[in-house]
């Protein structure tokens, strides 16, 4: 919105800078981060007084892993509320509100919140950890990332970005045009993502300190592709007007940041399903933007290890009777463990630095 500013350089000179993407996305960051420091100490209290507390799993669902959480009890959740309004605000102030991708991104993100807060609201209204079925979740994301997929696919701008499959290590796409099958790779990134994120926010401050380096990587990435001279350096299919998707990842990371504020050990507030499923569908939908979809799979490695650990729990549990973790997802397994909740977490926020690190290695090594 104050891009317009930027008309009125004749008036007053310093006013160009509202053209320069770094500029806005800078402020967009600490536009979003003081949006939420300062609307967060209300919307806690009013969570708190609406009793939308976090339902605890007891004893004879996580046995000993009761005790090590049994503090968290009454802690408020739909904490993703406040992820969403720094986003959508400090979104709409920075971002050029002409741009298709602003909205390709938003639309998805604001959609999946409002899924996730349907399954907070189950859970605190019947006071059990389990919302809404995991059926109606699952085609609630799959009825939302076809709707994006569509979109991209009908737009004349993104249709040939939307088709081809970019594979990290490799300098071209290895297929040009999937056809259809591009929805079915855009659904598959979407609710992937959402999920692990999802499976991932099961510490203090775990989820949102994981997402912050992916989200600033991603951002990173936009402006790159975004731009002639980048993109063929780094041998990168060229994205047009993808600049303003790093204005909006700036404003997601700074809503992010400003969350731990108060998500950090111990918390005084969960995000909630509201907050896990709109940022994963956030970063996936920004990666999907890009061409870089399957390089999540590298750069958000601690969230895939954190689904996996899911996965493979299940089937080896059905098929042989026997679990390999303590626990999952596997952050729960370290605490089992003897591992401090700050130390699984700050460990894994070292290992997405490092998973980040790699997936930038990775646009040299082509």
């Amino acid at each position: 919105m104050l891009y317009f500013l930027s008309q009125l350089r004749e008036v007053f000179g310093p006013l160009r800078m509202f053209e320069h993407v770094t500029f806005r996305a800078l402020l967009a960051a600490v536009c979003a981060f003081a949006f939420t420091l300062w609307m967060g100490p209300a919307v806690i209290r009013a969570l708190t007084r609406l009793k939308l507390g976090q339902p605890i799993r007891g004893r004879d669902e996580v046995r000993e892993l009761a005790d090590l959480h049994d503090n968290k009890k009454g802690t408020p959740t739909m904490g993703g509320l406040l992820i969403l309004f720094s986003l959508t605000m400090s979104a709409l102030l920075w971002c050029r509100l002409d741009n298709h991708f602003v909205w390709l991104a938003l639309t998805p993100t604001l959609l999946l919140g409002a899924l996730g807060f349907a399954d907070d609201f189950q859970k605190v209204r019947h006071k059990k950890s389990d919302g809404i079925s995991s059926r109606q979740k699952f085609v609630g994301q799959v009825i939302i990332a076809l709707g994006f997929g569509a979109a991209l696919m009908l737009l004349p701008q993104t249709e040939t970005l939307a088709r081809s499959l970019q594979v990290p290590f490799l300098k071209v796409a290895i297929v040009s045009d999937m056809g259809w099958l591009s929805l079915a790779f855009v659904i598959l990134v979407i609710v992937s993502t959402s999920n692990a994120v999802n499976l991932t926010d099961g510490l203090d401050g775990l989820a949102a300190g994981c997402a912050l380096p992916v989200v600033v990587f991603y951002g990173a990435l936009a402006y790159l592709v975004s731009h002639k001279i980048s993109a063929d350096y780094l041998l990168l299919t060229r994205v047009p007007q993808a600049e303003e998707l790093a204005v909006y990842s700036a404003a997601l990371a700074g809503s992010c940041l400003g969350f731990l504020w108060f998500n950090c050990h111990p918390a005084k507030v969960f995000m909630g399903d509201t907050g896990s499923l709109a940022i994963g569908g956030s970063i996936a939908v920004v990666a999907i933007c890009v061409g870089q979809g399957l390089l999540l799979v590298i750069v958000g490695g601690v969230f895939v290890m954190e689904a996996l650990s899911v996965i493979l729990q299940v089937a080896s549990f059905k098929l042989t009777g026997k679990r390999i973790f303590a626990m999952s997802p596997i952050h729960h397994h370290f605490e089992l463990r003897g591992w401090s909740e700050t130390a699984v977490v700050v460990r894994f926020w070292i290992l997405c630095l490092v998973f980040t690190l790699v997936g930038l290695a990775t646009l040299k090594i082509r």
